[in-house]
């Protein structure tokens, strides 16, 4: 009997250790280059600040990280393939209001849920979307734009980076405060569809501040409008849609990095830690003050909440809009 328990003992004792050994975290992190997925092509306003980070990581910490652009359907697939990656701290992602609380309520087929396959690491910066156009367009105000729907329904188009991102859904919630209809024309990534805005093939560009500043300093692209509740920072001159006469009016985006869920607490830690470092220095504030987009640091918990509750608030504004994709 003393056999038999001692043997009991020891085997689960064993099994306690490797347990234990299976979930815990090296001391030291990194010690190989951690792979930063953008699940949207290069020139967008993810791609921007996660090259950012991933830079300053790299310059000021010493750290490897691979910056690894994986884009599709609305970048749920790059948040997918973080959610499948082994929870080690050797891969995440920089996701964005986009792909983690509005599309999961749009694709049908998505297999994953941001509150529950994915630990919020650390959030980086917030943006209003503005509505801009060509330089050459004939719009001057976003007065002129309503105009111009009112008296020919449909007849102006917009481009956005893609069904159902919070872009598109912004331009769909003008459409309904100002009682007016516009054409959607989506792309896969807010680079083309500023390229066309550019062109003259569509009248107007939805998009986030970072995407499409670079061309607004270059003179190419004229503002309308933010669509947050104050006038961003960056564009002081440019007015808010409340402020144009729709009272109310207020749409922002956010961009923070994440990691599969059961990534170690500690590498979260570490994680977070070095980014808000990053976000608090001059040089990084002053990037993304460049880019049109306002740095915020917070805890993994408090970026957690943000995701849990606007992942539920999402869900009526996606129902109402009757968006749904395949």
């Amino acid at each position: 009997m003393m056999r038999r328990l001692f043997t009991i003992t020891a085997m689960a004792a064993l099994a306690t250790g490797g347990f234990a050994h299976a979930q815990s975290a090296p001391a030291t992190y990194p010690t190989k280059p951690v792979r930063m997925v953008i699940p949207f092509p290069p020139g967008g306003g993810t791609d921007i600040l996660a090259r950012l980070i991933s830079n300053e990581l790299a310059k000021q910490d010493k750290w490897t990280v691979i910056a690894d652009n994986k884009p599709g359907a609305g970048g749920t697939i790059g948040i997918g393939e973080v959610v499948k990656a082994q929870p080690t701290g050797y891969d995440v992602v920089m996701g964005q209001k986009d792909n983690l609380v509005i599309g999961p309520w749009l694709y049908r087929s998505l297999t994953w849920n941001p509150t529950k396959d994915l630990t919020a690491v650390a959030h980086v910066a917030y943006t209003p979307v503005i509505i801009a156009t060509s330089a050459n367009s004939k719009f001057k105000s976003l007065a002129d734009v309503v105009a111009a729907a009112k008296a020919n329904p449909g007849s102006v188009t917009y481009g956005s980076p893609g069904n159902g991102t919070s872009i598109h859904l912004a331009g769909d919630l003008f459409e309904k405060a100002a009682g007016i209809k516009l054409s959607h024309v989506p792309y896969k990534g807010s680079n083309p569809a500023m390229m066309d805005a550019l062109a003259g093939n569509v009248d107007l560009l939805v998009s986030s501040v970072p995407s499409a500043m670079g061309q607004i300093q270059s003179g190419k692209l004229r503002p309308l409008a933010v669509t947050s509740a104050k006038r961003s920072s960056s564009l002081p001159e440019v007015p808010t849609i409340a402020e144009s006469g729709y009272k109310g009016f207020d749409v922002s985006t956010w961009y923070g990095v994440l990691a599969p869920a059961g990534t170690p607490a500690n590498v979260v830690a570490t994680l977070n830690t070095h980014i808000n470092k990053l976000l608090a220095t001059p040089e990084v504030k002053a990037a993304i003050n460049a880019q049109g987009a306002e740095p915020l640091a917070m805890s993994p918990a408090d970026f957690s909440k943000l995701i849990n509750t606007e992942y539920t608030q999402w869900k009526g504004i996606v129902e109402a809009s009757g968006v749904k994709i395949e």
